[in-house]
């Protein structure tokens, strides 16, 4: 009898005993874990002592090889004590000469051709650049006959990363003392990725202050280069979880694991979004794991720093707290100043420097807000016609401008009149009713009115649970008191300009 003769008549048994070391398999190891890892596995045939298995790409192979092929191995001499050695390589299912029983056949357990989505499983290191070069290998014809794969794997890494905006480079980002550093850190990891000390790179700071900026100015110069370019894919961490959700839902987890190892940097925004959602917290640790190990850059933000992120993994967070951790703290007004400058350079509409260090004055809270202010009076002037100026600008900004007023609070109010008439803190809300002590407590219930928003009775509660008519009698009084005595009215409008500055 032949060789091929004896592999035809052994090929019946051999898939009887791989169905039932499948089924020990999944028993051992769980749904889950077998959807994920062993369910694409074939028996490809026998050669003497050796059980030939095949999976589809690189990746599942050293995957099953590491952790599976052990177990294998006992499993088949379990089943036939002749058998030594276990090959897992990576190829098509080898279809016996003669038909099989449906019952037993391989193809029933591990279909090449028509071999579904992976069901989310555990999560760990793996190489999808393996994994595409597994279809280049010399495999039998299935395998080559199918590029719709191929192109299908394509088409949803490019669907992985968000758009960049064009206007986010680094030529458009205005340097000051409060982000030099970490815009210096950005160039550095813009012009060598992986360089030590640099990966991964945290960036962190308050809304509007430019970290998104720059991880776009990353992303440009990296995909532009003329030599050497890498690929970059660039998300939120809000897309990062849809994404992998779903991924769980189709039933496509492989493929997006795969698809996050195959980048050389890999850059995620606002990972506070993160917080709570423990399994996609659990996916971005792998992905993020693999991605260091194999030399690939990481660079994320936040709006605070990795020790403050509570919520996030406590591994997690000391993975990102261990490369180089960069802040951007609030503008000061020389930068709002700058960039309001280079903004409208950019717009080509000639605005008055008086406007300019209006806004500056006006709005310190974040970059964003102040060029969305600028956009605004540039539009205006464009509709319309009409130069930009300070009245023009109050008109057009007057919604902004009054979410901008500062907001000041009683507490305030009775320190600043107690400093200013040198009496206690204490005397504002006591009952002493000496002149020296009074005045300054009517004072400060006057300002109070004009400067907050709160009720009479409310205003009275904090100077000493006072009446409402107490307050209204202070306000009558004191308004009274400044159109008699200039120098009196001077001192409280004096108090009003401090506590509003």
């Amino acid at each position: 009898m032949t060789t091929a003769e004896a592999d035809i008549v052994d090929m019946p048994q051999l898939s009887v005993q791989w169905t039932r070391i499948r089924g020990r398999l999944q028993a051992e190891v769980g749904d889950v874990e077998y959807r994920t890892w062993l369910r694409q596995m074939s028996l490809a045939g026998q050669d003497g002592d050796e059980i030939t298995v095949t999976l589809p790409t690189r990746f599942l192979r050293d995957w099953v090889s590491t952790r599976y092929g052990d177990r294998l191995k006992a499993l088949w001499q379990a089943e036939n004590p002749d058998i030594r050695r276990i090959d897992i390589r990576v190829g098509a299912t080898v279809t016996p000469p003669a038909p099989l029983p449906e019952t037993v056949s391989p193809l029933r357990f591990a279909p090449m051709a028509s071999a579904g989505p992976l069901a989310p499983g555990p999560v760990a290191p793996s190489s999808f650049a393996a994994a595409r070069e597994s279809f280049a290998d010399p495999v039998p014809a299935p395998i080559r006959a199918a590029p719709a794969m191929v192109e299908d794997r394509v088409e949803s890494r490019s669907d992985l990363a968000a758009p960049l905006d064009p206007r986010f480079t680094f030529e458009g980002f205005v340097v000051g003392k409060p982000n030099e550093f970490a815009y210096a850190c950005a160039r550095r990891v813009a012009e060598l990725p992986s360089s030590p000390g640099f990966n991964p790179l945290f960036l962190y700071g308050g809304v509007g202050l430019g970290k998104t900026h720059l991880m776009h100015a990353i992303a440009w110069e990296l995909t532009n280069r003329t030599s050497n370019p890498v690929s970059v894919a660039y998300m939120s961490a809000e897309k990062f979880m849809y994404r992998f959700i779903a991924a769980i839902r189709s039933q496509s987890t492989m493929e997006f694991k795969e698809n996050l190892r195959s980048v050389d940097v890999l850059m995620i925004d606002d990972l506070q979004f993160l917080i709570g959602k423990d399994n996609t917290q659990e996916e971005f640790f792998h992905t993020f794991n693999y991605l260091v190990e194999q030399g690939k850059q990481i660079v994320v933000s936040a709006d605070k720093s990795p020790s403050d992120l509570n919520g996030l993994e406590h591994r997690l967070r000391t993975r990102l707290g261990c490369g180089m951790v960069a802040d951007l703290h609030s503008t000061t007004y020389e930068l709002r100043i700058s960039i309001l400058e280079a903004k409208a350079s950019r717009a080509g509409v000639a605005v008055p420097p008086k406007v300019l260090e209006f806004l500056a004055h006006k709005i310190t809270s974040n970059v964003r807000e102040l060029e969305g202010a600028l956009n605004r009076l540039v539009a205006h002037a464009n509709l319309f016609g009409r130069p930009v100026t300070l009245e023009s600008t109050h008109e057009v900004l007057h919604d902004i401008l009054k979410s901008h007023d500062r907001r000041v609070t009683i507490e305030e109010i009775q320190k600043k009149v107690a400093e200013h008439f040198s009496i206690r803190l204490t005397d504002m809300s006591s009952a002493r009713r000496a002149r020296a002590v009074a005045r300054p407590r009517q004072v400060a219930m006057y300002l109070a009115k004009q400067l907050t928003s709160r009720s009479l009775p409310e205003i009275g509660r904090k100077f000493g649970n006072r009446d409402h008519t107490t307050v209204m009698h202070a306000v009558s009084r004191v308004t009274e008191l400044m159109e008699r005595d200039g120098t009196f009215a001077e001192d409280v409008e004096l108090l009003r300009r401090l506590l509003e500055s």
